[in-house]
């Protein structure tokens, strides 16, 4: 355990940045895999799932969870669906 005080207080602010990191992760992939699940099904709505996935892999991008080139890989990948 640190015993500085801002030693300390990193561990704090690691500890909220990575639930916060972990969170939008969980719901970046879901999006996806929304996205996905919708054009194997043949459903009508996969344009609007696929617009929120590119959305929130966009999002992703800008806080840093996923470097520019993947972000890119991503989003040409849920292109090729429509």
């Amino acid at each position: 355990m640190p015993n500085i005080k801002s030693a300390k207080k990193r561990v704090v602010v690691n500890a909220t940045k990575a639930a916060r990191n972990r969170s939008r992760n969980s719901a970046l992939k879901t999006a996806i895999k929304k996205a996905h699940a919708a054009h194997e099904a043949g459903a009508p709505e996969t344009a609007a799932l696929v617009t929120l996935a590119i959305k929130k892999i966009d999002q992703a991008a800008a806080k840093g969870l996923l470097h520019k080139n993947n972000a890119a890989h991503k989003k040409s990948a849920l292109a090729k669906l429509l």
